[in-house]
């Protein structure tokens, strides 16, 4: 599966940026291959056309006006009409957080590594917070261009602002979910989990770079998520491996050495165990999915 860094994105002459932010529409200039994922954050704002949105296996219709938001290594692929409208903005953590005391703020946000680990769209309803939307990237596109001293300065708070006005719009299913306590300890975790999955680290391991006793962490996801710190730790592993089986053409052995399982059959049971399917019955039956 291709993975995308923001330098294929960018102009030659902006090879070197963090960040890219352009109008998207079917004449966009760089043709994707589908799927795929990438190493940065996105915000695509749909503002016209139809189609559909799969992210790591979850299929959400575009209804315009509508703000999509991916996380760092998740799979995805978008199939839209030729009348598609909008805007993107794409950027590394860096960017965002390079003035910022808050390191961990990127993740704060609901739609950042979410705690059910769903991608659902913002849905404008608000004809004010369209337009209010629609000004703000078409400022920043504008900003971009001039290419000024303040401009990186001034990119990075409209970023703040669009950011900061879809948390205020976005609805969660739990509306108390962001204010239980823990809940920022998940989603580090979640995204400890993403950078390290060609590790296959140990409870043990995770509880040790967040800090935490591993007591601690697999109390806190049983509250807030219904499901064990192991449960997660093998969906997470469960979810790279259907990755790979169906977006590469990687053998099951060379999947289980990536992904740091030192012994094939093992690794087969393991999935076998966690699906009902085996890796090659697997990739067989599911090669349409995310």
């Amino acid at each position: 599966m291709p993975v995308y860094s923001l330098h294929n994105f960018s102009s030659p002459e902006r090879k070197n940026q963090q960040f890219q932010v352009e109008v998207f529409d079917a004449n966009r200039h760089f043709s994707v291959k589908y799927p795929h994922r990438h190493d940065f954050f996105e915000v695509l704002y749909l503002m016209k056309g139809s189609g559909f949105h799969v992210i790591d296996g979850n299929r959400y219709g575009i209804k315009p006006p509508c703000v999509f938001f991916l996380s760092p290594g998740q799979a995805h692929k978008i199939e839209f009409s030729n009348d598609i409208e909008g805007y993107i903005y794409i950027f590394a953590a860096d960017f965002y957080l390079i003035n910022r005391n808050n390191q961990n703020s990127l993740i704060e946000f609901p739609f950042f590594f979410t705690l059910r680990q769903d991608n659902p769209p913002l849905l404008l309803t608000n004809p004010d917070d369209v337009t209010f939307l629609e000004r703000l990237f078409i400022q920043a596109i504008s900003e971009l261009k001039k290419n000024g001293t303040k401009a990186v300065d001034v990119l990075r708070s409209v970023l703040d602002l669009i950011l900061t006005t879809c948390a205020a719009r976005y609805e969660l299913a739990s509306p108390s979910e962001t204010k239980r306590k823990g809940q920022f300890l998940i989603k580090r975790f979640y995204s400890l989990v993403e950078e390290t999955k060609q590790r296959n680290l140990s409870l043990n391991d995770y509880a040790a770079l967040l800090k935490v006793s591993p007591n601690h962490l697999t109390q806190t996801l049983k509250k807030l998520t219904g499901k064990t710190s192991t449960q997660l730790i093998k969906s997470k592993q469960i979810l790279e491996i259907k990755r790979l089986l169906v977006h590469t053409n990687l053998t099951v052995s060379e999947i289980a050495n990536q992904l740091n399982f030192l012994d094939q059959s093992y690794f087969s049971k393991f999935f076998k165990r966690e699906t009902g399917l085996s890796p090659l019955q697997y990739r067989t039956g599911h090669s349409g999915e995310f």
